[in-house]
């Protein structure tokens, strides 16, 4: 079994097969093999479950469970493809382009107070929206991968 975190910048293509206990952050396509087992936090673009997930899971294209799927845990995908057979135990928020505040303080999971002072000192890339503000998905992911968060 492997342990820990892995976090890959650059888009790959990988595939776990076995035991993983720990986070996983991948660019590009992730595949979790029928007999994979993983448990864990995992935040990827193209992400196809096969075998058991349990933790929260963030798809920022597409999540597709396998008909071999057992997902326990939250998910937020983009775009969700479920296969007859799949089975998910829990919560499904999708993520959509544009995300107020609060849908923002939940997926950088940082506090709502911090997400209002960054927009409101324009750290932050943000559309005002009447009283409140938008925040465009991309725009944000492109923020924080060049380390600007916090």
């Amino acid at each position: 079994a492997m342990q820990g975190t892995l976090t890959f910048k650059d888009p790959v293509n990988l595939r776990i097969n076995g035991k993983f206990d720990g986070n996983l952050e991948v660019r590009g396509n992730l595949t979790i093999g029928p007999s994979a087992v993983v448990t864990g936090d995992i935040v990827g673009d193209h992400i196809v479950i096969g075998g058991k997930a349990k933790g929260k899971i963030i798809a920022k294209e597409i999540l597709t469970l396998l008909p071999t799927a057992i997902v326990d845990g939250e998910i937020f995908p983009a775009k969700l493809n479920v296969t007859e057979g799949a089975i998910l135990e829990g919560r499904c928020c999708m993520l959509h382009d544009f995300l107020n505040a609060e849908e923002l303080s939940r997926y950088l999971e940082v506090d709502l107070t911090s997400v209002m002072e960054w927009a409101n000192a324009g750290k932050v890339p943000a559309h005002k929206d009447g009283s409140g503000w938008r925040f465009e998905r991309k725009a944000i992911d492109a923020w924080v991968a060049s380390g600007k968060v916090g």
